[in-house]
């Protein structure tokens, strides 16, 4: 931003005159005025172009923004004044730095979903008042998953009943009322409507008061910013999906169009068990979790989930065993836990008499100066490109002759390939491979895939604030790393934040689009793990400058964090997946002999 000194005087009503010192080339004033004025009526902010938008003070930042709304490529659906999001009905009293927020944002995406749900929430209630909604998951086409119970699943005239109502109220463009009320006074508004989940959910919360927002008569909590009204949301569709349906939205890549829904019958599998594990837990919301933690339950809750898990790692080394796979591949995107739960199921192989020999994939990479680019002119090492696919395919087919071979090390300090340790398995000895490309049917040729056996890791976790307000998994995937990356690495929470955006486009473009050609889903996500994380993660958080471009992520994540009551670490046991990110596992240096 870049003013004159003479404006800037203009503007604050201060007279002042400067003389230049050539021993210290700074401007020192020597006199100066202040003067008491009556405020100007008008206010300015400033966008990161250098414009200025000048309008009457008070007015919403909305409205100043109407005047730049067609020179950005999404819509803007939100502002970040003086480093604070806002809504675009946040009235603009001091001159201020102003930055648009946008659908093609991290943060606008999310104000749109949050948004769309409180839209399809609200025309849901119209249409079918003994339902019960539930928003259950993502689908990484672009879409939320929902279940509705009380009545019978919606049939195709009903769900065209739902879509027409909602444009309806986007045409009618109805305002989102924001509305502080009290604690207890939104208790009561909820218990009259039977939201129990939201009840329980409430008596934890920190604050004496909770925003609630209004569409014609029917308010609801939504954790979050909104947009101003339903006229916003002109991009949606409704899909039928198994004994649910999907609500779509854009992606950010492609704010206004939809993508096709493509089909996920491995995830939707992997959540329904999830909720089943969550129905034997009997806890199904964060209200009833904190209930657990605050009546003495938490060793009962950490001892049951970790059992689900184990009892899940053995099922899939049963798999194995019973296809005699010789090829087991493990990916998922950070942080889901991956390197704990290969060193898992290799244990429960081990104890079948089966003995996998861990191929490492870093090995394989092709010398440094051959790497494919990024689009930041640095090598790309999570291209597939990257690998040596062809020693790769040649070294497998060898090893599982049981001929021996020697093996490719990568020189990470040279970026060269050279010759490794040789080896030689023993009949039947199963290779296993760990990498972000394991669900890629390009990393080994379709003659080895009927010997392939493909392990899909993430957290999908299915607990949700309460049924309108999911709880987001690639949140959940970022605290955890939060957490690994300051014992591990001395990273703050900045320098993590500022990298989640990269490792996103990465999982994006090597992870997701595969992910429906594993063998299995592994969940690793647990019901309890928020609350275990919550305490190491806060201070983290709270470190953030607010000055820093991260400051407004780590503010959102401290509000949803708010939330969870702590859970006492000691009582989670040294092999959980939770315990790869708090520290102290015991499978940390867990290496699977080679002999």
């Amino acid at each position: 931003m870049q003013t004159s000194r003479k404006d800037s005087c203009r503007r604050s009503k201060v007279n002042l005159t400067f003389d230049l010192q050539p021993s210290t080339c700074n401007l020192q004033p020597t006199t100066m005025t202040i003067k008491i004025v009556q405020p100007n009526k008008n206010v300015e902010l400033h966008l990161p172009d250098g414009r200025v938008l000048s309008g009457p003070r008070g007015a919403k930042v909305g409205d100043f923004l109407q005047k730049v709304k067609d020179d950005f490529s999404a819509p803007i659906v939100a502002a970040i004044i003086n480093n604070d999001i806002h809504e675009l009905t946040y009235p603009v009293e001091i001159e201020a730095l102003c930055k648009p927020v946008t659908m093609d944002t991290a943060d606008g995406a999310r104000i749109y979903r949050r948004s769309l749900v409180f839209l399809l929430e609200m025309a849901f209630a119209d249409l079918f008042p003994k339902g019960k909604l539930t928003i259950d998951h993502s689908l990484s086409s672009g879409g939320f998953y929902c279940q509705v119970t009380g009545r019978g699943m919606l049939s195709q005239d009903e769900l065209d009943a739902l879509k027409a109502h909602m444009l309806k109220l986007v045409k009618e463009d109805h305002p989102f009322e924001r509305k502080e009320v009290s604690i207890q006074e939104a208790v009561e508004y909820f218990k009259e409507l039977g939201y129990d989940d939201k009840v329980r959910l409430f008596a934890y919360r920190q604050k004496d008061y909770v925003t609630l927002y209004n569409l014609n008569g029917r308010m609801d909590y939504m954790h979050g910013y909104m947009v101003p009204s339903t006229g916003y949301l002109r991009w949606f569709g409704l899909s039928h999906v198994h004994s649910g349906f999907t609500i779509q939205f854009p992606r950010r890549h492609s704010p206004k169009e939809l993508e096709p829904l493509g089909s996920y019958p491995k995830l939707i599998s992997a959540f329904r068990q999830y909720g089943d594990w969550l129905t034997r837990l009997n806890i199904d919301n964060v209200g009833a979790l904190n209930d657990a933690i605050q009546t003495g339950r938490a060793d009962e809750l950490v001892l049951v989930s970790e059992a689900l898990h184990e009892q899940n790692v053995a099922d899939i080394a049963q798999q194995i065993a019973r296809k005699n796979s010789r090829i087991i591949l493990i990916a998922g995107p950070s942080s889901s836990g991956k390197t704990t739960t290969s060193r898992r199921l290799a244990i429960q192989l081990l104890a079948r008499g089966i003995s996998p020999y861990p191929l490492e994939l870093d090995n394989y990479f092709i010398d440094r100066a051959k790497t494919p680019l990024g689009e930041d002119g640095n090598p790309d090492f999570e291209n597939l490109e990257a690998l040596d696919l062809r020693r790769l395919a040649h070294d497998i087919e060898k090893i599982l002759s049981g001929e021996e071979v020697q093996l490719p090390r990568y020189n990470f300090k040279s970026g060269m390939s050279e010759e490794g340790e040789t080896i030689q398995l023993k009949d039947g000895q199963p290779l296993i491979l760990e990498g972000i490309h394991g669900m890629n049917p390009r990393l080994i040729p379709d003659r080895l895939t009927g010997a392939a056996f493909r392990v899909y890791v993430s957290a999908l976790t299915q607990i949700n604030l309460d049924r309108h307000n999911r709880v987001s998994t690639t949140d959940t995937r970022l605290i955890r790393r939060i957490v690994r990356d300051a014992r591990e690495r001395g990273y703050n929470a900045s320098q993590t934040i500022s990298r989640w955006e990269s490792v996103r486009r990465g999982e994006k473009r090597h992870i997701f689009l595969y992910q429906e050609n594993a063998d299995v889903m592994f969940n690793s996500a647990l019901v309890y793990e928020l609350s275990a994380l919550k305490p190491l993660a806060e201070p983290l958080l709270r470190q953030v400058q607010y000055r820093a471009p991260e400051y407004i992520e780590a503010r959102r994540l401290l509000a949803f964090l708010e939330w969870f009551l702590p859970l006492d670490a000691s009582l989670i046991p040294a092999n959980s997946i939770v315990r790869e990110f708090l520290g102290g596992s015991s499978l940390k240096d867990f290496k699977i002999w080679k002999g």
